[in-house]
């Protein structure tokens, strides 16, 4: 009977003690209720972006790789990979990768944002409230704070909703984007109007809910702050191109005008060396194929100088992807000098323009 009598109060003090440190958990959750922290569930969530072309068709394309985070001080963090950027038209996501956002220098957009505990107070599950969100997006190099309207939705005590109530409103001005959208209408041959909308669906899962493997992911994309840390990942087929896809890529390639020299000489500026990487890896994935570069300068100066300096830039090129590895016997370069403008030489921005390396895919 003594026995009994312990094996039971034991058993009670341990039902009072796991009362009393769930009672602690809830407490604190419903004084906190961002603790302990809360991770972007990404198969629940999407990020849309609305364009306009020719005045009139509507595309809508999203991202493929994302991540984020709540801390428990309300902290929250989302970056956005943008060469995932998914348009469904294989050419046309790498023009917005290359030509527009430039994410060899730029490869991730950054929205950060603090909450706080009474946009949530009150709420129970399957409720929802409009809040005015301030918050920052860090987008090819340039930091904008803005404010708008979202919904936050609460689904269950694991798991909030974070929506746009209407379409967020971005100029490609604010960002320093208007460049790339020019270079992106002459490549494709439109005109896009310079706004864009940008639309989201967040579902966030309190830390402990997500799965092991979706934790592994998110942690790894928003890790760090840094770009350095973050692994782009591009949609397109994996292992060599075809023939199609090799030849566009360096014709959009060709459009970028992000290969340097210093002024006056064939000596290649560090600042190329992003945009070198990648023409490095699609060579590499076009292995039947031979490539011709191209030296191009504007019209300033002797025509014979301009002739010997497009075929020393060209040259330097070629050397720097021999050097690295592509076989000498798939390269060739050419100079054109001056002889070949994309742009009338009348302004400073047409003649920056025609000092240029061009890309050409040739049979094997």
């Amino acid at each position: 009977m003594i026995t009994k009598l312990r094996q039971f109060a034991t058993t009670v003090m341990f039902a009072a003690l796991f009362a009393l440190c769930s009672g602690a958990v809830a407490n604190s959750q419903a004084s906190n209720p961002f603790a302990p922290g809360w991770t972007i569930d990404t198969d629940a969530s999407e990020i849309r972006v609305l364009s306009i072309k020719k005045q009139v068709i509507a595309e809508s394309s999203q991202f493929a790789t994302f991540g984020g985070a709540i801390a428990s001080d309300g902290s929250a963090t989302v970056k956005v990979l943008l060469d995932s950027i998914d348009t469904k038209i294989d050419l046309r996501n790498v023009r917005m990768r290359f030509l527009f956002f430039e994410t060899f220098k730029y490869p991730e957009a950054v929205i950060e944002t603090r909450l706080t505990p009474g946009m949530v107070a009150g709420l129970q599950p399957g409720q929802r409230r409009a809040v005015d969100l301030n918050y920052s997006i860090d987008l090819h190099g340039v930091r904008a704070d803005r404010t708008d309207r979202i919904m936050v939705t609460l689904l269950d005590e694991n798991r909030v909703a974070v929506t746009t109530t209407n379409p967020i409103i971005l100029a490609v001005s604010d960002f320093g984007l208007s460049e790339g959208l020019q270079k992106l209408q002459e490549a494709a041959n439109v005109t896009i109007v310079p706004i864009a909308t940008l639309s989201f669906d967040f579902v966030f899962l309190r830390d402990g809910i997500a799965t092991a493997a979706a934790s592994e992911t998110v942690t790894s994309q928003i890790s760090s702050s840094s770009t350095s840390s973050v692994t782009p990942v591009a949609l397109e087929t994996t292992g060599n191109f075809d023939t199609a896809a090799c030849v566009g890529r360096f014709e959009i390639l060709s459009r970028t005008g992000n290969i340097f020299f210093r002024s006056g000489s064939a000596e290649l500026d560090s600042e190329s060396l992003p945009l070198l990487s990648n023409v490095l890896d699609i060579v590499r994935r076009c292995p039947g194929m031979k490539i011709e570069v191209a030296g191009h300068t504007d019209s300033d100066g002797d025509a014979s100088t301009n002739q010997r300096l497009s075929e020393a830039r060209a040259g330097a090129v070629t050397a720097y992807l021999i050097q690295n590895g592509i076989e000498y016997g798939r390269i060739s370069s050419v100079g054109h000098g001056e002889s070949q403008p994309a742009f009338p030489n009348t302004s400073t921005q047409n003649k920056q323009r025609n000092r240029r390396i061009e890309f050409t895919a040739l049979d094997g």
